[in-house]
């Protein structure tokens, strides 16, 4: 699925924050309105770059066509009735993302920067600026989608490797591991047999549950009731061996209560972490904010190299399953506001506060 970032929208509610874009020839605009100048009947999109009018010349629209209702004309320069430059690289994008789901083999790059219209540079350039994926990787990610689904569905793994377009098993097997998380014939069985340790706590912001894998930390969960953190774990694990964690486990868990007593300490665990490419790319993100410092969605999307994904950042920050050791309580909105939190806006507050209280005492500590 491709993702645009649409965030942008609310920030150009005023006529004051209008025309600020318009000054600043705002490319995130363009999809959000169209300016109208009232002594040439012309309107144009914020970053045409005709000479622009007087403040008080200037009147704004919805789309082109209630510009088109007003009385106006579209530039000639800047074409404001046809698709803006963001749309026309999503429908590129879309048009080589068709050919890469529908076709055996990976096409070349040559074959799909010729599919959206682009020289082969620059669609490489803009296909990660839309789906915050190189191609290569995006083509991986929807076969390793395939993968999942054909090997739920078909007779034998074997079937499964060549109905999801691999040529030949040994190329298969080679990712399976990192496509899948587990080998192909454990996610067959839907993880069945695959061991995961846990155990509940209790910390100042209520329940805490925490879970391992073979490889690391796979869940943090924050709560007010312990019952629920733990359906909820025993659903996102429904095949899996779940095993409670005994004396040895407590050390994890005290780890993990530790840092939200204290964060200074910090919170350096192995973690198990499944998800997109993109996603993963995001979480890495998160894990290289400091503590007692945090950036705003759109800051991160510039981080992983995709500016303009900023929905897609925000839909992965909200799709992080390990609290705390994946720091996506960092994240906040461009105005400084906090936004959603899978474990509650106030328990974020919270985090924050400790942590940037954490980080005070020890920029004054002696040395």
């Amino acid at each position: 699925m491709i993702e645009t970032s649409t965030d942008s929208l609310a920030t150009f509610e005023s006529d004051e924050a209008k025309w600020a874009a318009v000054l600043a020839r705002d490319a995130a605009a363009d999809d959000a309105f169209v300016y109208a100048v009232r002594t040439t009947g012309v309107y144009c999109r914020p970053t045409c770059a005709s000479r622009r009018p007087r403040r008080e010349n200037a009147e704004f629209h919805a789309d082109a066509a209630a510009a088109e209702r007003a009385g106006y004309r579209p530039c000639q320069r800047c074409r404001p009735q046809e698709p803006s430059l963001t749309q026309r690289h999503a429908q590129s994008v879309a048009k080589a993302c068709r050919l890469i789901e529908t076709s055996d083999e990976l096409p070349s790059l040559d074959e799909l920067a010729q599919a959206a219209g682009l020289s082969r540079f620059h669609f490489h350039r803009v296909f990660k600026s839309v789906t915050g994926l190189t191609p290569r990787a995006y083509a991986v990610a929807r076969r390793a989608e395939r993968v999942r689904a054909e090997l739920l569905d078909s007779e034998t793994v074997t079937e499964a490797i060549y109905e999801a377009g691999f040529n030949s098993s040994g190329r298969f097997y080679a990712g399976s591991n990192r496509m899948l998380g587990m080998t192909p014939k454990r996610y067959r069985s839907g993880g069945k047999g695959m061991e995961i340790r846990f155990a509940l706590g209790e910390c100042s912001l209520g329940n805490i549950l925490v879970a391992t894998s073979e490889k690391g930390i796979c869940a943090i969960s924050l709560g007010s009731d312990p019952e629920r953190l733990l359906q909820e774990f025993q659903e996102r694990f429904a095949n899996a061996d779940l095993v409670p964690g005994g004396k040895d486990f407590d050390a994890w868990v005290a780890r993990v209560v530790g840092f939200v007593e204290a964060p200074g300490v910090g919170l350096s665990l192995p973690l198990d972490i499944r998800g997109t490419a993109f996603q993963q790319r995001v979480w890495q993100a998160l894990t290289e904010i400091p503590v007692g410092t945090t950036i705003s969605y759109a800051e991160l999307a510039e981080r992983v190299g995709s500016p303009r994904a900023v929905r897609a950042v925000a839909r992965a920050c909200a799709s992080n399953t390990i609290a705390l050791a994946i720091p996506c309580h960092r994240v906040v909105r461009s105005d400084g506001a906090l936004s959603g939190y899978r474990w509650g806006v106030e328990r974020k507050r919270a985090l924050l506060e400790r942590e940037r209280y954490s980080s005070s005492n020890a920029s004054v500590m002696p040395a």
